[in-house]
């Protein structure tokens, strides 16, 4: 055989293996499949790039295989968001003409991933002023819109495509002319007690502490544990060592020194399963895997691990980048300290300018007063009122409603307006919300100040009113 038949015999084994090898990392996952990410991801997916089959969940799926991917995760949300722009409307055949121009149909038309070139915020691939498609004659019907750029419309604290339930005109009607500051500032539902959904006696002396006698040496995991909620609703140290155990030898043989998050969940659903809608624990949701089992078992089921702060586009400090994101990341074992997880542990790894201003504003002064019994619960503004604020759900486990944190600190973050409602209005008035969450400035100091950006939404809105009332006059 001569020399360049050998070659071009290597050059076709080698095309072959290499390819067989790009290929089995394409459907099964493995290291070299970051290698293949055809393009940047999002702030939004990219720390689960590498579990692709949350997205791409067929390897010949089209379009309506990747809006059913979108929905899988989304679709509540927008469901709960009220959605300005549902998919009904456009499949009302009146608006046949404006699905020509914006297929508004599938998330895919303003939300492409592997697009960093034309990624704007909140992941939109779309030009800024796309409003215009379909609202080009706006100013004809409503003159306090004559001459605004249509790239402004949901950048200015008017606006915005999907979530718009503090922002319609009914509702700016209703709260115009509210007090800046309310004269009860207190967040009512942080204010409020939950009862234990099976009262126990508390556990008060560590004598009835249910762990084996090894593992009750340490003095000081004893005396924090005694002084936590834990305790004080008669969860025993089996309750999250040894699940389901009940005598002395089934405890010791099933005791596990660090308990995983599913013990947690057990006890807190609702929050375990916000916390996997959010940043902070989204590659930990069901089914997210950087390598899926497969030819022949040489592929085997790896779950994506943690989020690690390193992870994060955000600045982070730089000693916490080592740090994984599970439950006791913030509630710490044995003291789950409620109001160090509100504050301390977010400070202890976000570095950006609106955490750092933090301590230097009016809420972290308001915190400070509660914490120290000055003021009374629900006054004090910590980093979870805000991002991780309270509200009501239906308890999986028992239909019964209960107030829990919602774990998703991004829920109300993106666009920052979702905020009013469930925070902002608590304590302030909706024009000076709007405003405020219009100044970047003022964010970025933590609203330490007053807003310097006026959004003319509600005077809008007062004078339609009025124009309205004065036609109904003359007539």
């Amino acid at each position: 055989m001569s020399r360049t038949a050998k070659l071009w015999i290597l050059w076709v084994v080698s095309t072959l293996v290499g390819g067989g090898i790009l290929l089995a990392a394409m459907i099964y996952g493995g290291p070299l499949r970051a290698s293949l990410l055809i393009g940047k991801t999002t702030s939004g997916h990219h720390q689960i790039e590498l579990a692709c089959e949350a997205c791409h969940t067929s390897p010949f799926g089209g379009g309506e295989v990747l809006q059913e991917a979108c929905l899988s995760c989304h679709k509540a949300e927008l469901a709960a968001a009220k959605d300005s722009h549902p998919l009904k409307k456009f499949r009302d055949p009146r608006n046949a003409d404006r699905l020509a121009k914006l297929n508004a149909t599938q998330c895919v038309t303003c939300h492409r991933e592997h697009k960093p070139d034309i990624t704007g915020p909140m992941g939109v691939t779309q030009p800024g002023d796309y409003c215009e498609l379909c609202h080009e004659k706006v100013g004809k019907d409503r003159p306090s819109h004559l001459n605004i750029g249509f790239d402004t419309c949901a950048s200015a604290g008017c606006h915005n495509y999907h979530d718009n339930r503090a922002l319609y005109e009914d509702f700016l009607e209703k709260h115009a002319g509210q007090q800046d500051v309310k004269e009860l500032a207190i967040f009512k539902l942080r204010a409020e007690k939950n009862e234990p959904l099976e009262p126990r006696e508390p556990l008060i002396t560590i004598g009835v502490a249910n762990a084996p006698a090894d593992k009750l040496s340490d003095q000081k995991i004893n005396n924090d544990w005694l002084a936590t909620t834990h305790a004080q609703a008669g969860v025993n140290c089996a309750g999250c060592h040894a699940p389901d155990k009940k005598d002395a030898a089934e405890i010791a043989d099933a005791w596990t020194d660090k308990p995983s998050t599913a013990v947690c969940t057990t006890c807190h659903a609702p929050e375990a399963s916000s916390f996997t809608q959010g940043k902070h624990g989204m590659r930990l949701a069901k089914g997210m895997k950087s390598e899926v089992a497969g030819l022949f078992g040489i592929f085997r089921d790896k779950p994506l691990t943690p989020m690690q702060v390193s992870m994060a586009r955000l600045p982070m400090s730089s000693k916490a980048h080592a740090e994984q994101l599970t439950c006791t990341s913030c509630h710490s074992a044995h003291t789950f300290a409620a109001v160090k997880a509100q504050v301390e542990s977010c400070t202890s790894c976000h570095a950006d300018e609106h955490t750092k201003a933090y301590e230097r504003s009016a809420h972290y002064k308001l915190w400070q007063d509660e914490i120290a019994g000055v003021k009374p619960k629900g006054t004090g503004v910590s980093c979870a009122t805000c991002h991780m604020p309270r509200q009501w759900v239906e308890d999986p486990a028992t239909y019964s409603e209960r107030i829990v944190a919602n774990h998703n600190q991004n829920d109300n973050l993106r666009p920052n307006e979702k905020m009013i409602r469930s925070v902002c209005m608590e304590c302030h008035g909706l024009g000076f919300s709007i405003d405020a969450l219009a100044d970047q400035n003022l964010i970025k100091r933590n609203f330490s100040g007053q807003p310097a950006v006026k959004v003319e939404s509600i005077d809008w809105v007062k004078k339609r009113v009025e124009e309205r009332e004065k036609a109904k006059a003359s007539q």
